[in-house]
């Protein structure tokens, strides 16, 4: 799955344009590599993400195609933040 997705799937982000923006402002990286909105993300990745002052460090559990909202807490775990 897209990094853009997945973001947005698992409500980290509200919206996919915002979580593409992100990553194109390199406020993303996959496993310590920066990514790109079109980088591919797979069970155990770990994600960092900042937002302002604050860092998110999650990982990722599962990987669920149009989750709802009671389902998308279960695509990660965090791990600091």
């Amino acid at each position: 799955m897209r990094i853009d997705k997945f973001l947005k799937n698992s409500r980290i982000i509200k919206r996919r344009q915002v979580a593409k923006e992100a990553c194109e402002n390199g406020r993303v990286s996959i496993n310590g590599n920066l990514a790109k909105p079109g980088s591919v993300v797979e069970e155990g990745d770990i994600i960092e993400i900042v937002f302002g002052k604050s860092n998110l460090k999650i990982k990722v559990i599962d990987l669920i195609d149009g989750a709802k909202k009671t389902t998308a807490e279960e695509m990660y775990e965090v791990i600091d933040g």
